[in-house]
């Protein structure tokens, strides 16, 4: 296939707000040892985009400068020594940047078929938040069938994704989210409870319960003491988002005398094959889930890539339920 020299692709002009993302020409990149080269049909839209974009989440070391750490397309050329792939397959990936364009590169064990019965712009939600719930909630976390487990920001897109897989996998789910709509939503998907978190105190509920095993926390701040106060003994808290902040007073008597665990991660700064085995424990875990349709992304709205910033304003504004998307062909 012969590629064009030149692409379109969404650039970070300078940090600030969702104005600052340009529509720029960029040269196709081409793919290295390992990597393959994906026409993008759609790219999801997440909010390490938006710290990106405000200067809060540089890039690692030799990753694309553009945002974008998900999408879906067609593979149209492969780097030296890739195999298991071939020009005109449809994958979706997990990219280390560069989503908001035509074309993106990306390592090839990063990459996952689409699942039976899905569309292009369904796949494109999957890896950012398949990838970080995965890691975070079993791989990490310890999840298992029976416990009690509590999702933050319920009806993000790491949060309909958390619901729907503790659900699947057995675990009592619980959410929190910002309103009754929000609230049903996540009901919907599977949680046993959500509590609109304007209104409740989601301590108190969950200590009623017996406190929860396994927390999955993006907010931070002031919640992290009380995330410890819902916590059972025993329990496990995971961090993956500070939204309040990382810096917070904590007494850890509770957590030495309460067997507590607290732990986190990201996604993005880890290495390659870190996120080579997060794929392979997808594929074989959690993609036949996918095609059976037990699991499915939920979708809230799309966006031509040319308007990526209203794509953000809408993230930000905290009314969407489920993944955003940019239409990479409109």
């Amino acid at each position: 296939m012969t590629l064009p020299d030149t692409m379109r692709a969404v650039e970070i002009s300078e940090p600030g707000g969702p104005d600052v993302l340009r529509l720029c020409a960029r040269p196709v990149p081409r793919p290295g040892p390992g990597q393959i080269l994906i026409r993008l049909a759609y790219a999801g839209v997440n909010r390490p985009d938006a710290l990106q974009r405000a200067g809060q989440y540089a890039p690692p070391a030799g990753a694309c400068d553009l945002p974008g750490l998900e999408g879906a397309g067609e593979v149209v050329a492969l780097g030296e020594g890739v195999s298991g792939l071939a020009p005109g397959d449809l994958v979706c990936a997990l990219l280390p940047g560069g989503g908001y364009a035509d074309y993106a590169v990306t390592p090839a064990a990063h990459a996952l078929p689409i699942p039976a019965g899905m569309d292009l712009k369904q796949a494109a939600c999957l890896p950012e938040t398949f990838f970080t719930v995965w890691s975070n909630v079993f791989m990490r976390g310890g999840l298992r069938a029976g416990e009690r487990f509590l999702v933050h920001g319920g009806s993000s897109g790491i949060g309909t994704t958390a619901i729907q897989l503790a659900h699947v996998l057995g675990a009592r789910v619980f959410a929190t989210a910002g309103s009754a709509e929000k609230c049903a939503a996540c009901v919907a998907l599977g949680a046993e409870r959500a509590i609109n978190y304007r209104d409740e105190d989601f301590v108190g509920v969950l200590r009623a319960e017996g406190g929860a095993n396994l927390i999955l926390d993006m907010v931070g701040g002031e919640y992290l003491p009380r995330n410890v106060k819902a916590l059972a003994d025993d329990g496990r808290l995971v961090q993956i988002a500070f939204l309040q902040g990382p810096k917070v007073a904590l007494n850890f008597a509770q957590v030495m005398m309460r067997r507590l665990t607290i732990t986190g991660s990201t996604l993005r700064p880890q290495s390659d094959l870190a996120k080579a085995r997060i794929a392979d424990a997808l594929r074989a875990d959690v993609w036949p889930l996918i095609a059976s349709g037990r699991i499915a992304p939920v979708m809230d709205s799309e966006y031509p890539l040319d308007q990526a910033a209203a794509a953000h304003a809408r993230m930000e504004a905290g009314a969407h339920v489920g993944k955003i998307v940019l239409n990479c062909t409109a």
